[in-house]
This record gives structure tokens, sequence and C-alpha cells, in this order.
């Protein structure tokens, strides 16, 4: 090979490396689908239990993991299902659609899933996510496979605009996290809504081992020293950066790969 085609060539194998490099150095991304349900003679919650199964499988085989499937504990406008599924990159997410497109057995489900009669669900709804700087990927919680499933909490923060809601964000990255680590909670993921409804927004899940130590930790966490000194900053307070606050607890369900 001749100085002048290698020098194109180095440049361009450098590019492609560097490219995956970042690509791969990027937060994962998160999609959140909410299918909500309604108690009806055709069990909506059974139907997809069952094909939710087979697809958080697929979803596995298509490289899209960890994924977690949870149902409505304490919540309002229920029941209802969310399915957490993780990406390394966005363009993880087109990738991912066109393996399960030619994955056979899903669609096969898929179809039978779609062929039942009556009504499979009320509607869905779909957001997507990139995790905080602070906390880059999904964290599920530790398990033996053995233990009882543990109660999720999963918040979303409201913002007045894009500027109060990078202020929460480097909140969070600046000290919050480490707050609710301190306090006991285990945190799964930390993500700023990149599409989907209600923006700007931030959206966080924590999970707890039941009722009693979610108690325990919110009283940690509001007495902690450095969660008072940023709460009371300047710039900082609730008041000036999250126009509105929703939480909701969920349970997972038995395949779920977050549990």
């Amino acid at each position: 090979m001749t100085r002048r085609a290698f020098l194109p060539a180095a440049a361009s194998t450098l590019a492609a490396g560097n490219a995956a490099a970042a690509d791969a150095a990027k937060n994962v991304i998160l999609e959140l689908r909410r299918i909500q349900l309604r108690n009806s003679p055709d069990n909506q919650r059974q139907r997809n239990n069952d094909f939710l199964k087979q697809q958080v499988a697929a979803f596995e085989r298509a490289g899209a993991a960890p994924t977690g499937v949870f149902s409505s504990t304490i919540a309002s406008d229920g029941p209802f299902l969310l399915v957490l599924s993780t990406y390394p990159s966005l363009s993880a997410v087109e990738q991912v659609q066109a393996k399960l497109a030619a994955d056979a057995e899903y669609q096969e489900a898929l179809d039978a899933y779609n062929g039942l009669p009556g009504l499979n669900y009320e509607r869905m709804e779909t957001s997507l996510l990139r995790a905080f700087d602070g906390h880059p990927n999904v964290m599920p919680p530790a398990d033996d496979g053995k233990r009882a499933p543990r109660l999720f909490e999963l918040r979303q923060y409201e913002s007045n605009n894009s500027g109060t809601l990078k202020r929460k964000i480097k909140m969070f990255n600046d000290g919050e996290i480490g707050v609710f680590q301190r306090a006991g909670a285990q945190p799964v993921f930390f993500a700023e809504t990149i599409a989907g409804p209600r923006q700007p927004n931030l959206t966080y899940m924590l999970s707890y081992e039941d009722l009693a130590a979610r108690d325990k930790v919110w009283k940690a966490f509001g007495a902690d020293p450095v969660w008072q000194k940023l709460r009371t900053t300047p710039g900082l307070s609730d008041a000036e950066i999250v126009s509105n606050i929703t939480n909701y607890l969920v349970s997972p369900l038995p395949f779920s790969q977050i549990r």
C-alpha cells in the first residue's frame, strides 16, 4: 500500500474507532412503556403477563437488557403495567427493533397476542430517557433468585423549562444520588426524558425491601446534611426548579430481570 493510500485508510479506521468508543461511552438509553389496563372479561393482565414474558426473552436475544416488568401497586389511574427496557445507545434502539422484526419466535408470539379476541389493553404510552452522568447505567438490585421481590418507586420531576431541569439534574449528579445511596435506597436509574410527554422532566427509580424500609429511607434522606445544604442553596429549592412531582409504587412480575 502506498503512503498516499495508507493515510486515508488509517484516518478512516481511526475515525471509526473513535466513533465506536464515543458510542460506547454514552450513558444508556431507557425506554419506559406504560400499558394501561382495565378490569374486564378480556383478562388483560394475564394475557399481557403471558406475552411480556416472551417479549423480555426476545429483547435479551436482541441485545436490550436488563428489562424490568412491573405492575401498579400503589398508584393512581391503575391498573397498569410498566416495562423498562435498556439500550446501550440511541442507535441500538433501532438495531434492536430490526432484530425483533427478524426474530421468528418473537413474531409468532406477537401475532398470537395481536390475534386474541377483545382488547389486550386500553392504550400504551412510551418515553425515551438518557441516564445521568452520575448514574450512567441501569443498576438492578442484587438478586439471588431466592429472596422475595422488592418494592419499586418511580418518581418524575417536571421542571419549568430546560434551564431549571439542567439545574435539577446537576443537583442529582453533585450529591443527591449519593444521599439516596447513604440513606439505604437501592437506585435503579436516574434519567432525563428526551422523547415523551410532560417535558421537560427527569425520572428515576428506587427499590426497597418493603414499605417499612421505604419509610426508613426517606427519613434518613430528609435528615442527611448534604441534602439539607442542597435544598437550601439559592436557585436549587423545589419552588425554583421543580413544577410538579409524580410518584407511584410498583411490584416486579416473576419474570422481570429487575426485581
